[in-house]
């Protein structure tokens, strides 16, 4: 699940796509590089994500730099397929 990228579906963080670094039974911990930084993650119920069907290598997002990069060409690619 480390590496999923998830939308969040409640909260402040409504319809923000962020990527999960860790989980247990019942929470993720989520981190977007900007308001939730690596070193910050923020835990959310399972519930209140949507799964989307990409995910990160881990290589990928070591830094918060890389990963708002990452985050955001999906969050590009996202905007250009809605109509």
């Amino acid at each position: 699940m480390v590496g999923r990228i998830v939308s969040s579906r409640a909260g402040r963080d409504k319809n923000r796509f962020m990527v999960v670094v860790s989980s247990d039974e019942k929470f993720i911990y989520l981190c977007d590089g900007k308001e939730r930084p690596l070193a910050r993650p923020k835990r959310k119920n399972i519930k209140h994500v949507a799964f989307t069907n990409k995910s990160l290598d881990e290589n990928s997002y070591k830094t918060d730099k890389a990963l708002r990069r990452a985050l955001a060409v999906l969050r590009d690619k996202a905007e250009r397929e809605e109509p």
